[in-house]
């Protein structure tokens, strides 16, 4: 199965949600749309999307495996920004 590559502007909005309030955050976030995002399914990308829309302390404890995503899609993507060694801290 071949998939889209995601478009100029879609990379340029979520590039833009990916800054956040803390430099940490940033860089995880960053480091996994520039290497991983491209490589994700629609449903997936859609994950990412609302991932994003959670504050950062919540993303943080996410990352740094204190707390755990309510939703299974989220809380897998969290898991493979972790297991790359990219999350925070």
């Amino acid at each position: 199965m071949t998939l889209d590559p995601p478009s100029d502007e879609e990379i340029r909005r979520l590039h833009w949600q990916c800054r956040r309030g803390m430099l940490e955050l940033d860089v995880a976030l960053q480091r996994f749309l520039d290497e991983d995002y491209p490589r994700l399914d629609a449903p997936a990308r859609a994950a990412f999307a609302r991932m994003l829309a959670a504050e950062d302390q919540t993303l943080h404890g996410w990352l740094m495996g204190r707390t755990v995503p309510e939703e299974a899609d989220v809380r897998s993507l969290v898991a493979l920004i972790r297991a790359f060694g990219r999350g925070v801290g």
